[in-house]
């Protein structure tokens, strides 16, 4: 069976050599996305100082950037929302992100309720605050 590489051509370029995604059979795998957004730097919601640590972050823009992204994957791939499945999350402030990342997944879910993990971790790759692991359905 193969696995075909996916790139898309709408989400941030990887931090790493990585594909977006990869099909194989009727299974869509994502790699982890983040919120940075396609052809910037800049990370939505974060103010980092001259050394590149976080000062500031608005973890409610991060979300809504990390969804767009999946969202972008998942159409130049052949999928859509409503075909994600499972959900891997990672936070890096459980105590205080949960709860507002409870209630922007409960707007975004409200039709399709993938089973969803959700682990806190000490940081990220980049000055993020999130990221998520998907795995969807392609016809």
């Amino acid at each position: 069976m193969s696995a075909e590489k996916i790139i898309s051509s709408k989400a941030p370029d990887p931090v790493g050599l990585y594909p977006h995604a990869r099909k194989v059979g009727n299974f869509l795998f994502l790699s982890g996305v983040g919120p940075r957004e396609k052809g910037s730097s800049k990370i939505p919601g974060v103010e980092l100082d001259d050394l590149g640590q976080i000062i500031s972050y608005d973890f409610e823009i991060q979300c809504h950037s990390v969804f767009r992204n999946i969202k972008f994957i998942l159409e130049d791939a052949g999928s859509s929302w409503d075909k994600i499945i499972d959900v891997t999350v990672f936070l890096t402030n459980m105590k205080d992100d949960f709860a507002i990342y409870n209630r922007i997944w409960a707007d975004y879910f409200k039709e399709n309720q993938p089973c969803r993990t959700t682990l806190e971790i000490n940081k990220l790759p980049t000055p993020i605050a999130i990221e998520l692991k998907v795995l969807a359905l392609i016809d």
